[in-house]
């Protein structure tokens, strides 16, 4: 897991990108403090698109929060 802010995703896409295809990249925006994580998916994945897009607007949590939350994991 790794944690950057949206500048330096912006830097350097591509490196963020190709680190995605091993683990989970979370991309801070600076602006509103929200969270995002890129992941890989394709067509053998059990990923389904259309529950993502429905659920984006629905567990919407602070940045703050969820930073909290990963640091109770094991």
């Amino acid at each position: 897991m790794t944690v950057v802010s949206s500048r330096e995703f912006a830097s350097n896409q591509e490196k963020y990108f190709d680190m995605a295809l091993n683990e989970q990249i979370y991309v801070q925006r600076e602006r509103d403090n929200v969270m995002f994580i890129l992941t890989t998916a394709n067509d053998n994945d059990d990923f389904d698109l259309e529950l993502a897009k429905s659920r984006r607007n629905d567990e919407m949590t602070s940045s703050q929060d969820f930073r909290k939350f990963l640091k109770t994991l094991p």
